[in-house]
């Protein structure tokens, strides 16, 4: 059984609210954090944390923001990657160690 619990706020004359106690213990805000809207087409909007990245790199959190508008607006779009490719791409860079904790030279920032 899965529990909802709900909880409302009330719009200024600004469009401004405040997000309820439960809601920032749930996603974990604290403040100056950013939360993100998702719109669905029956008019539910999904409210969650939005990732640090994209504070962190504006340009690739628009290209991510882009990405989730037109999978929301256009779902039929969405592909399975072709399973040659993955194989492809395996043969490519499968050999190739990565250390995603190591810090970046300068030359590569």
């Amino acid at each position: 059984m899965v529990t909802t619990l709900e909880v409302e706020s009330t719009l200024t004359d600004r469009y401004q609210t405040t997000v309820p106690e439960t809601v920032r213990r749930a996603l974990r805000l604290g403040k100056r954090d950013r939360i993100h809207y998702s719109i669905r087409s029956g008019g539910e909007v999904v409210l969650t944390r939005a990732a640090a990245f994209e504070a962190d790199d504006p340009v690739l959190g628009q290209f991510l923001g882009f990405l989730a508008r037109d999978i929301v607006s256009h779902p039929e779009r969405v592909q399975a990657v072709d399973a040659s490719l993955v194989l492809r791409l395996q043969s490519l860079v499968g050999d190739i160690e990565v250390d995603f904790d190591a810090p970046l030279s300068a030359d590569d920032e």
